[in-house]
């Protein structure tokens, strides 16, 4: 996304379409996700989508936005950060919390737990925040990796202030400011045709076995609880892992998924498509896709149909609701929520840096 602002002064002076491409794949896989979650539980299919798309979906989400954050933060970046992160997050958190009133009778307000996917925005500003920090040290990503790990062992270190996401995917965020860092996308945009047939060769290859391995070991992966490991939201012995085990089981997943976000990024268009531009909007569609998802999760009419048609029907649903969310027209009509005028609340920059 633009890394979840909604503008896009701080991407590179020479837009990459790739970059603008994935991000677009990787909104419609949050919209998809979230649209067949009340499918898992009874419809296998289901399942075996749901945990395909959790593999990478979110560590790709995060690594664009990593790709385009600054390893170092001026009067400006701090400002955009109190206007494209945190102004929206209390607008939206206030709506789902008067929501939570209208549908359940009871109020509980609470800025310090994210409401449904608000998280990212808590966990942007805290990744925009620490980007600095890491990227005066040597090795960032092993250091980041090593903080993800460490997380995973304490019980301490949970929702609150969307803190145990914020560190599981570290990892991601660091990893796509290195490939900023090392031009991997204007590198790989200008790639010789031989060499990205050989290496979607070999991406597409990870891909099928990857999935081919997800339908076959469905049973192993529920035992395994893999999907709380992608989850990232709890520490490890919250669900019966041991220190090492779950060490080793979220340093796999982590792997893992680095490896399939590179290799759907090699299999995306290098070049200008449909939906390039679309990618643009991606905050829009995060933050509103949740409310037309809304009624059919929580009335349960998706968990009482839970065959294969509504699975391909709210796959194509998600499709629809990224493709309105993220153009020109809704971006006109929503843009007050997204961007809450808050200017006059600080002060101009050119007076803040004399």
């Amino acid at each position: 996304m633009t890394t979840a602002g909604a503008r896009e002064t701080t991407a590179p002076k020479v837009r990459v379409p790739l970059w603008d491409n994935a991000r677009f794949i990787a909104i419609y896989l949050v919209v998809a996700g979230h649209a067949i979650q009340r499918l898992t539980g009874d419809l296998e299919p289901a399942f075996a989508v749901y945990l395909a798309i959790y593999s990478f979906h979110i560590p790709l989400f995060v690594l664009v936005s990593g790709h385009f954050s600054k390893p170092r933060l001026e009067a400006r970046d701090l400002r955009r950060i109190l206007t494209d992160l945190v102004a929206p997050y209390l607008v939206f958190e206030t709506i789902w919390t008067v929501i939570q009133w209208l549908v359940e009778g009871q109020t509980h307000w609470d800025y310090a737990n994210a409401s449904w996917t608000l998280w990212f925005l808590l966990a942007l500003i805290w990744w925009r925040l620490l980007l600095p920090l890491f990227a005066m040290l040597r090795a960032p990503l092993l250091w980041a990796t090593a903080l993800a790990l460490a997380a995973g062992c304490t019980e301490q270190i949970d929702s609150t202030l969307a803190l145990s996401r914020t560190f599981a995917l570290l990892p991601f965020f660091v990893l796509g400011w290195e490939l900023r860092r090392h031009e991997a996308g204007r590198r790989w945009s200008e790639a010789p045709a031989r060499t990205v047939h050989a290496v979607r060769a070999v991406a597409g290859a990870l891909v099928v076995v990857a999935a081919m391995a997800l339908v076959v070991g469905l049973p192993l992966w529920r035992e395994l609880r893999l999907k709380e490991f992608f989850f990232a939201n709890e520490a490890c012995s919250t669900f019966g892992y041991d220190l090492l085990g779950g060490s080793a089981m979220r340093l796999a997943m982590l792997v893992l998924s680095a490896v399939l976000c590179l290799a759907v990024l090699a299999l995306l268009p290098r070049r200008q498509t449909w939906f390039t531009g679309l990618g643009a909007g991606t905050l829009y569609v995060y933050l509103f896709h949740t409310f037309a998802l809304y009624p059919l999760r929580e009335t349960g009419i998706l968990a009482d149909n839970a065959t294969l048609p509504v699975l391909l029907l709210m796959l194509a649903l998600a499709a629809v609701i990224t493709v309105v969310l993220s153009s020109a027209p809704a971006r006109r009509l929503l843009r007050p929520l997204v961007e809450p005028p808050i200017g006059r609340l600080l002060v101009l920059e050119d007076k803040h840096q004399r």
